[in-house]
Formats: structure tokens, C-alpha cells, sequence
């Protein structure tokens, strides 16, 4: 059933960025309030795709897993699974099938509606201009033609993916609250992650200049 769904979406996917494709067109340089020396390029519909497969399965998505996996595992929630090595695996599973769900319906209704999945760095040089940014694009995103509005693609695949998948988990975490307490988390995370993409490659051009 899980992997049905994740493939209904990403064929969805492929129909849509088909349209997409054929919507595009060049946007002027900082005519959304873009900087004039960093104009907005739309999403392709491979970059597309690179963002689902690098979100889902990406070194830092994978990494977030085994961190879940193993604080679940150490704390052993939900209690069903166990503290064993099979238990890892279990809840590294299905926090892998949640986010592939997630992804894949943001990725298919942002294509249907001209959502840029993708976090796009701040060109204000004022740290907590580019803090406010980071959040910002947790919940709102890029559009064709520049403008930034509602992510409602994103909260879709959030908000699904986790009713969804009460469908399949266990019973100890399958409630109307836990759903909303991971729809809670999703956005957190969502933040975390803007917020490394934002600073981690200063904080890499310094170390590496060091060195």
C-alpha cells in the first residue's frame, strides 16, 4: 500500500511537470523583489525530481533517519517495535516511508500548481534577515513567476502523509494527535533543515579557507 501511494504520486509527478515544462518561461531579473544580482530561476522538471530523490534519500535525510531511528530505539517508542536492531529498522522504515509520501505529493501538486520545492538562500547579508528567511520559506515558496506565497503543496504533503500513514502504524502512535504532533514536528524540521541550507555553506567556506 505504501509503495502504491508513493508511486501513484510520482506518476502524477511526471504528468504534471509535463505540463509544467511547457508553462515555463524566462522571469525578469528581480521583478518579484528578488536582488537585481540574484534573479529567481524556476525549478526545472529534472530539478524536480532531483529534489524528491535528494530529500527523500539525500545524505542529510538519511542521516536525520538514523538519528530518529536511533533516539526511537533508545527510548524505545513505540514500545511494539522493541529495543532491538529489528526495532532500528522498523522505525527507520517508517520514517523513510512518511517522508517519501510526503515529498513525493509536494513534489506532484507543486508541479500541478507551480511550486518551487527547493529552499532558495537569502541575498541579504543581515544574520537574522537571513534567519527570518529560513522560516519563512518553511511554510511559503517560490512561485514561476518570482513571487513567494503559501506552500500549500508542502502543507498538503504534511499533513497527508501523516494522516496517511496512521493507516499502517502502529497502534501506540496512530491517533488524530500523534498525526498532528508529527504535522508539528514536520514543520520544525522543515525550519532546521532551511536553516542549515541557509548557513552551512559559509560556515564550509571558512572552515575550508582555514584549512
Amino acid at each position: 500500500m505504501i509503495g502504491r501511494l508513493v508511486l501513484t504520486a510520482l506518476l502524477s509527478l511526471a504528468v504534471a511537470q509535463g505540463q509544467e515544462q511547457r508553462q515555463q518561461a524566462p522571469i525578469p531579473a528581480a521583478a518579484k523583489g528578488l536582488a537585481a544580482n540574484a534573479p529567481y530561476t524556476p525549478v526545472t522538471a529534472n530539478g524536480r525530481f532531483y529534489w524528491f530523490a535528494k530529500s527523500t534519500v539525500g545524505p542529510r535525510g538519511l542521516a536525520a533517519g538514523v538519528l530518529s531511528a536511533g533516539w526511537g530505539t533508545a527510548w524505545n517508542l513505540p514500545e511494539e517495535y522493541e529495543r532491538t536492531w529489528g526495532g532500528f529498522g522498523k522505525r527507520f522504515g517508517m520514517r523513510l516511508t512518511g517522508v517519501s509520501t510526503g515529498n513525493a505529493i509536494e513534489a506532484s501538486l507543486g508541479a500541478a500548481w507551480g511550486e518551487d520545492p527547493r529552499y532558495i538562500r537569502s541575498t541579504d547579508p543581515r544574520f537574522w534577515k537571513r534567519v527570518r528567511h529560513a522560516v519563512k520559506l518553511s511554510v511559503y515558496a517560490y512561485r514561476r513567476d518570482g513571487s513567494v506565497r503559501p506552500a500549500y503543496a508542502r502543507a498538503v504533503g504534511n499533513v497527508g502523509n501523516n494522516f496517511l500513514s496512521n493507516t499502517w502504524r502502529v497502534e501506540s502512535e496512530s491517533s488524530t494527535q500523534d498525526a498532528l504532533l508529527r504535522c508539528v514536528w514536520g514543520v520544525l524540521g522543515r525550519m532546521a533543515g532551511n536553516t542549515f541550507d541557509e548557513f552551512w555553506p559559509d560556515v564550509r567556506a571558512k572552515v575550508l579557507k582555514r584549512k
